[in-house]
């Protein structure tokens, strides 16, 4: 349906995602099953979703996995306010990253309105 590679969106979500690898990298190691592999599933879920719902055969179906690309922007966010709240992530760090989520969430919901579905 459409290149993936060439939405901003898609190229925006995998600079998010890297970004959350980097800076998980320094969560204590006995996270590292737990909080910080939640953190870095829902980061890579975000462009994963948007990848696969581009490669799909309809505007309905790529609406659904923009959906649960939203959501998984939503996921991240929680995951990171708790990582934020607890000291794993510096505030400066959390409040970048916040700020990606939040145009990423914009032009999300930009994106399934351009779809036009009824």
């Amino acid at each position: 349906m459409n290149n993936y590679k060439e939405l901003k969106i898609w190229q925006k979500s995998v600079d998010l995602a890297v970004k959350v690898y980097e800076l998980t990298q320094d969560f204590p190691k006995e996270e590292i099953y737990g909080l910080t592999s939640q953190i870095r599933r829902s980061g890579v879920s975000i462009p994963s979703n948007i990848a696969e719902g581009s490669g799909r055969n309809s505007s309905k179906e790529f609406n659904h996995f923009l959906g649960i690309s939203h959501g998984s922007s939503y996921e991240l966010d929680t995951q990171l306010t708790i990582a934020s709240r607890i000291g794993f992530l510096k505030e400066e760090h959390f409040q970048t990253l916040q700020s990606e989520i939040d145009e990423i969430q914009k032009m999300n919901h930009g994106l399934k309105k351009s779809l036009k579905l009824p």
